[in-house]
């Protein structure tokens, strides 16, 4: 069982949360905005790395707020969370 620190409840069981994803890809901008290949790598690529990541969580069972947590992935340890 992970506790996950939402920024405004605190630590609560994993249970109560959605995953979110990575939260350092960026949206598609300026000219990239129609262009449907930038969609698509924002959308569906992506990098699944080992390690240290960012990542948005949900407290869906909670606050209903998204942040973001910097968790490892191989040993599900969490350094910590923030405000998106």
């Amino acid at each position: 069982m992970m506790l996950i620190p939402c920024p405004w409840c605190g630590e609560r069981n994993e249970h109560e949360f959605t995953h979110g994803g990575d939260a350092s890809k960026v949206m598609p901008s300026g000219e990239q905005q129609t262009d449907p290949e930038a969609w698509y790598q924002f959308v569906f690529e992506r990098d699944n790395l080992a390690g240290e990541y960012l990542e948005y969580w949900h407290h869906s069972y909670g606050c209903g707020k998204w942040f973001k947590v910097t968790r490892n992935t191989t040993s599900n340890e969490i350094y910590g969370s923030c405000k998106p």
